[in-house]
């Protein structure tokens, strides 16, 4: 395995890509007890289009999601209590461009990562199954529906017309009764194969340990992924300029959004994701004028924050929180934005939201979910995370101003608020 050792962050970083494909990374923390092993696959919600064998599948909205929940099961066994008779906690997510499974545990590593492989790497997908399935995520989508979440939901639906972030991460109620075994098997295939997966462990492990496991239970040999299709096309204007739903909340929510270019991958994406983070701290971050003024004058409270957010195709600048006037907040940020770009940002301030920038990932990296969510992430987007502080070096306030006179205008900008239901 590759060795790397980074002075600034007085981190070690052990990577390879096996012969099947399969990238490794191993993060060493000697003398920690915990140790956490994230098993993640470059297949999301929005990825419903793709060859496999020459042949084009368009599979239901809600589809990598489903297929999450239905990787727990194999045959005759119960996949979650045998992590808890190994002393383990593992759970799993779906995001839009990605799905992970993890486990956390202090004792039996070598045995729970064995399952771990074991089990997302078997498919197991009866008809039967797979309509009982339906029912228990058809109640989730309904919760979701009455959820302060939908806010973000109808902020992209809001914002995109094509990109399926326009679509929850559930699909609908409709989508997931089209969803078959065959198709789960088709996904499986396609995505569920080394070469499109990631392995990475935090904690006091030994790396070459982490790779003969990995070896020995999905093998050496190589299996052609699945081909994503990406038929997108936006244009930077948004479909809707302000959306609001009513719902059983103590007061009104709101998420805001610009829409801006895909960044693409590589270390220049990671650059344009780094320089839309400092644009948003300057506009409207805790240390920003504008945040004392809106604080000051009640239109945010504790709960307001934002950032620069970034998927598969497309992002965004977005910020929220609790507001009772959240025209008034989107237009104070209109306003700061033209200020800005005819004062420019000083010299001393970007330092400082530079060093504030740095010391918040810097922490971050104390926790070792966060660690190996990001290592996976940033792989997935072909950057080596522990090289971020380089990147900030070299961004300046002329590019922090220029991409706010690109982005923060009207016509790319969408409101979604949530706000209490009236009283008949």
């Amino acid at each position: 395995m590759n060795k790397n050792y980074y002075q600034g962050l007085n981190e070690t970083l052990y990577s390879c890509q096996m012969e099947n494909g399969l990238t490794v990374q191993v993060v060493p923390r000697p003398g920690f007890s915990r140790k956490l092993a994230y098993f993640v696959t470059d297949f999301g919600s929005i990825h419903t289009s793709f060859l496999l064998d020459g042949q084009k599948f368009e599979v239901p909205a809600g589809i990598a999601h489903f297929l999450e929940h239905k990787m727990f099961e194999l045959p005759g066994r119960d996949v979650s209590a045998e992590f808890a008779a190994l002393g383990a906690n593992v759970n799993a997510f779906t995001s839009y461009d990605m799905t992970a499974y993890y486990f956390s545990c202090t004792e039996n590593f070598r045995e729970n990562l064995r399952l771990l492989l074991e089990f997302v790497s078997t498919p197991y997908f009866t008809q039967e199954s797979v309509e009982r399935e339906m029912g228990i995520i058809d109640q989730e989508i309904g919760m979701n529906a009455d959820s302060p979440e939908r806010v973000f939901e109808n902020l992209m639906q809001a914002m995109y017309r094509s990109h399926p972030i326009r679509v929850p991460i559930l699909g609908s109620r409709e989508s997931i009764r089209q969803i078959t075994p065959q198709l789960l098997n088709a996904c499986h295939r396609a995505f569920y194969t080394p070469a499109n997966m990631i392995l990475c462990v935090v904690g006091d492990v030994d790396p070459q340990q982490v790779l003969d496991i990995a070896g020995g239970v999905l093998g050496v040999e190589p299996k052609e992924a699945g081909v994503k299709l990406r038929p997108w096309q936006e244009n930077m204007t948004c479909v809707q300029s302000a959306v609001t739903m009513p719902m059983e909340v103590a007061m009104p929510n709101f998420q805001l959004g610009f829409k801006c270019e895909s960044i693409g991958t590589g270390e220049e994406a990671i650059r344009q994701e780094i320089i839309g983070d400092l644009a948003a701290e300057a506009l409207f971050g805790e240390s920003s004028e504008l945040y004392l003024q809106l604080y000051e004058r009640g239109f945010i409270d504790s709960s307001f924050g934002g950032g620069f957010e970034t998927v598969d195709g497309c992002a965004m600048l977005t910020c929220g929180g609790d507001s009772d006037d959240a025209e008034a907040v989107r237009d104070a940020i209109l306003t700061r934005a033209e200020e800005l770009v005819k004062s420019g940002i000083d010299e001393a301030d970007l330092l400082r939201m530079k060093r504030s920038a740095l010391g918040r990932r810097i922490r971050d990296l104390d926790s070792f979910d966060s660690t190996c969510f990001r290592l996976c992430a940033y792989k997935l987007s072909d950057f080596d995370y522990f090289r971020f502080p380089a990147v900030y070096t070299d961004v300046t306030a002329a590019q922090v101003c220029a991409f706010i006179e690109k982005v923060v205008k009207k016509e790319r900008c969408a409101l979604s608020v949530i706000e209490p239901r009236r009283q008949s």
